[in-house]
């Protein structure tokens, strides 16, 4: 966000919303941008056979992390579960390559 607002001229003394500098600069917010990057390497890993070594990467839990206090355990899978949920997509579609790529594109506004 400091680049953005040293683009437009304003400082945070300015008390501009960060909303209204991503609209002057037509970026996309920073959560859908780490969304649609997460979605891309899931698509990935759908289109990987079962023995990949990515697999055994990504199925590993480890039980005994400590999280920080009042943290919810939340998992890459389970984030994954989410955003594909909320943006209404089918883990199927990650194996039609441009279908996938479409369906997770974040447009610059």
């Amino acid at each position: 966000m400091r680049m953005l607002r040293w683009m437009c001229g304003h400082t945070r003394k300015d008390r501009v919303r960060n909303d209204d500098i991503r609209d002057r600069v037509g970026v996309a917010p920073i959560e859908e941008k780490l969304v649609q990057h997460r979605l891309r390497w899931f698509g990935h890993i759908q289109r990987r056979p079962p023995e990949a070594p990515v697999y055994s990467g990504r199925l590993k839990r480890a039980e005994n992390v400590k999280r920080g206090r009042d943290r919810p355990n939340l998992t890459w899978e389970e984030s994954v579960k989410r955003d594909l949920k909320d943006w209404s997509i089918t883990k199927e579609l990650a194996m039609d390559r441009g279908a996938w790529k479409l369906a997770i594109h974040v447009p610059e506004p």
